[in-house]
């Protein structure tokens, strides 16, 4: 997803939001389950059916396949390391028992920051006319990833030898790839468009009522700008207002300025067809489909894939309240503004109310990483 992003959190509003705290590098204390606050409220279940396509996932792997994870932590960060807890899933009926024998829980010090993020509903066709104008790109044929002479990975295109950055978003609204077939449907609206990109799916509403689901299937390597953030730099919105609603809100109320706000965030995505199945989210970042409410996006330098980790934070609910929010969710997806210690983006599913949400989470919390323990630890048997 927004990768999957991940593609994989409501960026704009977590861009102005202030997390120190989320910054600092990750330390961590050890904790118990009777600390945890709400736990023996949880629906454990709802777990089983997660815990499984992890391990599924996870070892599928060889062993000493990285999933990530800072070098504070004191296991998990290999598939290796799932695989006690994993086979003991084979035969568990009971998701409580089994997470606290197998599962240390550590608190992440410092102040957690969550977002959403959500699968956005979009009227669409698969050929262009009438009001279906705006172009949805699949991936470039000619968008590459490469090790620069630093080492680190970048992405461009090559032009007569030499490696250049790729196309930014003005540059691909003026016309870089026309004549190329990239085209996989049409939108109404470029707002639509880069809603879609900044969720990194959605689902497409098409004229004869039917879906089909985009996914995500790369970016162009320009830096991500958070159009938030933008708007309250030029006094356009206050710091208080933004949400997915006030960005949409003035965007459409703009029509003569809104390509050109949009160009201020340079990145832009591509899409690729996914017939998978409508009845789960999309496939995130680690290749397993999003579940609703259990799949977060996190920062995979900070915390490995398919690590459960327990929420204590505020959701907004039907009356626009924040009420707790106390879950164990799982490291599922990455974003593009999910950086740090304690920081995550909840996938909150599809239709109008996940919308809701997700456009108004962003508050503050608690966070505690659940690793695996070693098959030597006494409490395991």
């Amino acid at each position: 997803m927004k990768k999957l992003l991940t593609l994989v959190a409501l960026a704009f509003v977590a861009g102005c939001a202030t997390q120190n705290e989320t910054s600092a590098p990750l330390s961590l204390t050890a904790t118990s389950f009777d600390a945890l606050a709400g736990w023996e409220r949880e629906n454990f279940s709802s777990l089983l059916p997660v815990l499984r396509q992890n391990c599924h996932r996870v070892m599928q792997l060889s062993p000493e396949t990285s999933l990530g994870g800072a070098d504070e932590l004191p296991y998990g960060r290999e598939a290796g390391n799932w695989s006690a807890a994993c086979a003991a899933l084979e035969t568990t009926t009971d998701a409580r028992s089994y997470v606290q024998t197998w599962f240390q829980p550590y608190a992440v010090d410092g102040n957690a920051f969550y977002t959403g993020y959500f699968e956005p509903q979009i009227e669409a066709s698969l050929t262009r006319g009438g009001p279906y104008q705006t172009p949805v790109y699949g991936r470039p044929k000619d968008l590459v990833r490469t090790k620069a002479t630093n080492g680190q990975m970048v992405t461009g295109r090559w032009d007569n030898g030499q490696f250049k950055s790729y196309y930014d978003r003005a540059q691909i609204d003026q016309g870089a790839l026309d004549g190329q077939g990239l085209e996989i449907a049409w939108l109404k609206s470029p707002v639509d468009l880069f809603f879609l990109q900044i969720q990194g799916s959605g689902r497409l509403l098409l004229p004869d009522g039917s879906q089909i689901r985009m996914s995500y299937d790369g970016k162009n390597g320009q830096p991500y700008v958070p159009l938030g953030r933008v708007l309250v730099q030029d006094n356009e919105l206050a710091s208080s207002a933004v949400s997915m609603d006030s960005i949409r809100g003035w965007l459409e109320a703009h029509p003569d300025r809104m390509m050109a706000m949009m160009e201020r965030n340079p990145n832009y995505v591509f899409f690729r067809r996914d017939d998978g199945s409508l009845a789960q989210g999309a496939t995130g970042a680690f290749g397993v489909p999003l579940t609703a409410g259990r799949s977060v996006a996190v920062d995979r330098s900070v915390i490995p894939f398919a690590t459960p980790l327990w929420i204590e934070t505020k959701l907004p609910d039907a009356k626009g309240q924040p009420a707790p929010w106390q879950h164990l969710v799982f490291a599922q997806d990455i974003g593009t503004d999910i950086k740090g210690a304690g920081r995550a983006d909840l996938f909150t599913g599809w239709g109008a109310f996940a919308q809701y949400v997700a456009g108004n989470l962003h508050e503050g919390g608690r966070m505690v990483v659940l690793l695996p323990r070693p098959p030597a630890d006494s409490s395991a048997p």
